[in-house]
């Protein structure tokens, strides 16, 4: 490096923004709590702006909720003779998806409380087009990735289709917030009950450990395959595009994909990548498409129209469910629902797409 006036002054330059920047550092913790060390107010100009914050999130939080619960007592009854078709769509998730027939039929079916909530959207997508696509009959065979603890293993076994439930290995490290949370799949959870007897369910349900951004080559002709919220947890959005890609190749042609992700529905610029939960926008999706064309799948048209009803606009925040103390959970848990939160600061919503094999 050759020495200058100028390269010395950039060098006290910076020496200087790090000494500054320590020292705020060393200052925030005392700058931001509620109280002094005598546990007297803290009073200075940003607990001032500060101090209400977590309370005024908690007021728009459970507002939002409070509107979700009317919205959903308001629904009149479900209708006889579900299922119900709908417009098969590459689509974010709705307040107008969550209160149509299609989605109560299967919460129905699968013997939930039917709440607005994004979730039960993600699940009555993957039924509904497995059931409008022909494929939920005896001799039918399905293969699940990222399992975890859902019920549609045991509910598809039910219905005469031949499953294959997979999940992360638990050794994985990747999995180890999973098997932390109980959220971990494994052919004692994936079993439920209220569906079928156990005899059924060994008989039609098996269950391996499966890294999704290495499927093993013997899983093949399948005649549909499905994944709720889970290649987003892939490491990257370029590792989750590669599984969509790859995903197709366990079908026999014929057979349908679908899965459902992150939407990062608001920016078009910035977005979370590299990261244990990365957020797709509408490029990503694009690309997914032209790939998967490229290899001579059809892929549902993409709808990117995230809605307008009153419950589209609501955005929930952290904190959210899993971060509330015991007490809070024990009293709120069961009327949190939204279906667009912010993830890292990013507002986000479901998207599901769908693709079939020629």
């Amino acid at each position: 490096m050759i020495f200058s006036p100028k390269n010395l002054q950039a060098q006290r330059t910076d020496s200087s923004s790090s000494r500054a920047v320590r020292s705020l550092r060393k200052q925030l913790p005392e700058l931001l709590s509620l109280v002094d060390a005598d546990g007297r107010p803290n009073i200075n100009a940003l607990t001032e702006i500060l101090r209400d914050f977590n309370a005024m999130k908690l007021n728009m939080k459970f507002f939002g909720y409070e509107l979700a619960k009317t919205l959903a007592a308001a629904l009149p009854p479900l209708p006889a003779g579900g299922p119900f078709t709908f417009d098969i769509e590459s689509k974010a998730s709705t307040q107008a998806d969550l209160e149509a027939n299609w989605t109560r039929h299967w919460s129905s079916e699968l013997g939930v409380a039917h709440v607005l909530h994004r979730k039960i959207w993600e699940l009555a997508y993957v039924l509904q087009v497995i059931w409008q696509t022909g494929n939920m009959q005896p001799g039918r065979r399905g293969l699940g990735f990222g399992c975890g603890e859902e019920p549609l293993p045991s509910y598809l076994a039910s219905k005469g289709c031949a499953v294959t439930a997979t999940d992360l290995a638990p050794s994985d490290e990747r999995a180890a917030n999973w098997v932390a949370s109980e959220e971990h799949g494994n052919p004692d959870r994936t079993y439920r009950p209220e569906f079928l007897d156990r005899a059924t369910f060994d008989a039609l349900v098996d269950f391996r450990y499966v890294d999704m951004t290495a499927v093993p080559d013997d899983l093949r002709d399948y005649d549909f395959c499905w994944s709720i919220c889970a290649f987003e947890h892939l490491g990257s959005i370029e590792a989750g595009i590669n599984f969509i890609d790859k995903a197709v190749d366990v079908l026999k042609p014929g057979g349908v994909s679908i899965h459902t992700t992150e939407f990062n529905f608001m920016n078009d610029d910035v977005t979370i990548d590299n990261w244990p939960t990365v957020l797709f926008q509408r490029r990503h999706f694009e690309e997914m498409a032209r790939r998967l064309k490229a290899k001579g799948c059809a892929v549902a048209p993409l709808n990117y129209d995230v809605g307008s009803k009153p419950l589209d606009k609501f955005i929930d925040i952290a904190p959210y469910a899993y971060d509330w103390t015991f007490d809070q959970a024990d009293k709120w848990r069961d009327g949190a629902n939204h279906i667009k939160l912010t993830a890292d600061g990013i507002p986000v919503t479901c998207f599901g797409i769908i693709a079939t094999k020629q």
